[in-house]
């Protein structure tokens, strides 16, 4: 028994909440982990976990054991790092979860660069909308965009994410060009899904003072591409963030409304798992990413004065 990979494939499983999961995380078959955790178990003299056919949770020892064997891990890679940190040559795995758009369009990119700059690198993407477990998934560093809601999660900040009131020309002929955030009730909107209440949009004028809209809807999807070409092809009106809008807005087929009403800013972030030790290609990848986009990313050059969003 290889006692450091036993105890590699225990805390997958701890953290994965399945065998399968902390296969794939690991790069090994299920039954090698299943196999590896049995003879964990024997050597210890203890079952450090109870298996159902539902669930899998920890025993008294497991719970025991899990806080050491996650410690003596990051002790390791602790040691590793500070042996081959200085030379920065990155290796192993490392799973990225993003939204999809943003992840084909700016971050996909980014990571070609970053993938040359680290030849022993493998990445492993996961491009989705929704909000992934990182601890289920054996995800090693998320980006997410808005409001955050799990405080055990470390979060940094990697780029401002700035919105514009978008439609197209043949749109606002025929329907006319709002000039109040009132206005916009006669309008037909092109509205994001995943938003916990996609018809409500707010605005702030150059005052600070605050208006929350309501848009009557003609079109709700959970990507923001496709609401774009919507856009485009003349369907409605489209509150969009200008990551996704800002070249159909600089050539001329998207035009911005209300331009003196800005929607909150919002905040890009880099989240991964909450722990004392964080892998050298995670802290890396980061600082990368904050050096890529920034408060004044490239996709908001030409958009904004400079008071900016």
């Amino acid at each position: 028994m290889d006692r450091l990979d036993s105890i590699e494939s225990f805390v997958a499983v701890v953290e994965s909440g399945q065998f399968s999961a902390a296969a794939e995380r690991l790069g090994v078959g299920k039954s090698v982990i299943s196999r590896r955790v049995s003879e964990l178990e024997d050597h210890l003299g203890a079952r450090l976990l109870q298996r159902t056919t539902r669930r899998l949770s920890l025993t008294g020892a497991g719970r025991e054991f899990y806080p050491r064997a996650l410690q003596l891990l990051e002790d390791l890679a602790e040691a590793e790092q500070s042996i081959s940190g200085g030379q920065q040559a990155l290796s192993g795995r490392l799973r990225l979860a993003t939204p999809l758009t943003f992840g084909l369009l700016h971050l996909a990119p980014a990571l070609e660069d970053f993938m040359h700059a680290h030849p022993g690198l493998i990445l492993d993407l996961a491009m989705d909308d929704s909000q992934v477990n990182l601890i289920q998934q054996g995800i090693d560093l998320a980006l997410r965009i808005g409001h955050l809601e799990d405080s055990s999660m470390i979060a940094i900040p990697l780029a401002t994410i700035r919105s514009l009131i978008v439609a197209s020309s043949s749109y606002l002929d025929r329907h006319g060009t709002p000039t109040t955030p009132e206005e916009l009730s006669h309008h037909q909107g092109l509205c994001y899904s995943n938003l916990a209440d996609p018809q409500k949009w707010r605005l702030i004028d150059s005052e600070g003072r605050d208006a929350s809209i309501r848009i009557p809807l003609r079109l709700q999807a959970n990507n923001g591409d496709l609401l774009l070409e919507a856009a485009i092809a003349g369907l409605g009106i489209c509150l969009s963030p200008t990551f996704i809008a800002y070249r159909a807005i600089l050539d001329g087929r998207l035009v911005p409304v209300l331009r003196e009403y800005r929607p909150p800013v919002a905040t890009a972030y880099a989240v991964y798992p909450s722990r004392r030790f964080v892998p050298a290609r995670v802290r890396v990848l980061v600082k990368f990413l904050q050096r890529q986009f920034g408060d004044r990313p490239y996709w908001d050059e030409g958009l904004f004065d400079g008071a900016g969003g």
